[in-house]
């Protein structure tokens, strides 16, 4: 019996010691991740990681979750698989919660709906908790901002943050990030202009619109609507106008489309809109801090298609370079 007893002993310490110590993630070097959602117990929790396929042994991992008290420490959010974890490593991080940071990041937006919708798909946040945020009148007072410059506010770049974080800590969050964007730098730079934070930013919202593929003529274009400002001449930016009409498939601005009465529609109101018409890059902001000095004061896309512009100083030679690029437009079919 003793035998018996001490073969058992051996064999249950060997198992034991198996499915506490030994590795049980695999994942080939490839990085993997799973998100445990608020109200999951611990049997979904698992059922997400086992669905990853990189679990050798999922009953020993169960196993070892139960032993843990596993099912009584479920805490949501988004956490790495590392390869070789064993089960006692993966449930310990489970079970504290030490989430792996994801990379938030947003780009091409126009609209609040937009860009609540990207975000809400990178955070445990819905769109409407995000939207509703943006668009109340005293929140955004509270951060610096109104409901139609709130969107200036979201700087696009590349931000570490844990998958649980609520909409309102993402609206801080931004808002601090927004404050170590503005140096004093960029602060003096843009008082020369005597341009406030978020009137720079509406304007680089248009100049990012106007040149989507070359960066490097951003600043003369800038240069080009500043010195407009400074005439007191109506911007008479394209952009805004689809904007206006909220068409955002309108290849070619039309007379029907300069009716649209809005206070973004730049053909019918001087100055600058009351808020961007998209997320500038922080190219197109450094492009407007710092223009290109220049006498141009039109522009329009050259006729080659290359994507750059034809600049001119006077509307006659402005009216030569828009019938050359018509004309183009006509030959090519587009309407």
């Amino acid at each position: 019996m003793s035998v018996i007893f001490t073969l058992a002993l051996v064999c249950f310490s060997y198992y034991f010691y198996q499915v506490f110590f030994t590795a049980n993630i695999e994942t080939k070097g490839k990085p993997t991740y799973v998100i445990v959602h608020r109200g999951d117990d611990w049997k979904a929790a698992l059922k997400t990681i086992d669905a990853t396929g990189v679990v050798v042994d999922k009953l020993s991992l169960h196993f070892v979750a139960k032993l843990m008290k596993y099912p009584e420490h479920v805490k949501p959010g988004r956490y790495e698989l590392k390869d070789g974890y064993t089960n006692r490593q993966l449930i310990n991080v489970l079970k504290a919660g030490l989430q792996s940071p994801l990379k938030l990041t947003f780009t091409n937006v126009r609209l609040r709906r937009e860009l609540a919708d990207k975000l809400s798909n990178q955070i445990d946040a819905q769109p409407r908790q995000i939207d509703s945020l943006l668009s109340s009148p005293a929140y955004t007072r509270s951060l610096g901002f109104d409901t139609t410059s709130v969107l200036g506010m979201f700087i696009p770049n590349t931000y570490e943050l844990y998958w649980n974080t609520s909409a309102d800590n993402l609206m801080k969050r931004m808002k601090k990030e927004y404050e170590k964007f503005w140096t004093p730098a960029r602060d003096a730079q843009r008082e020369k202009l005597n341009l406030s934070r978020a009137q720079v930013s509406t304007l680089a919202s248009i100049v990012e619109a106007e040149q989507q593929q070359h960066a490097d003529e951003r600043p003369r274009i800038a240069g080009v609507y500043l010195n407009r400002l400074k005439r007191g001449m109506k911007l008479q930016a394209d952009p805004t106008v689809v904007y206006a009409n909220r068409d955002f498939t309108i290849k070619r601005v039309l007379n029907v489309h300069l009716q649209k009465d809005s206070p973004y529609n730049t053909y019918k109101y001087n100055g600058l809109p009351p808020g961007p018409i998209n997320l500038p890059s922080i190219t197109s902001i450094d492009a407007v801090l710092k223009p290109e000095s220049n006498s141009y004061l039109y522009f329009c896309a050259k006729e080659d298609f290359s994507g750059y512009h034809a600049f001119a100083a006077n509307e006659r030679d402005h009216i030569m370079n828009a019938r050359r690029y018509q004309a183009a437009l006509t030959r090519a079919g587009i309407k």
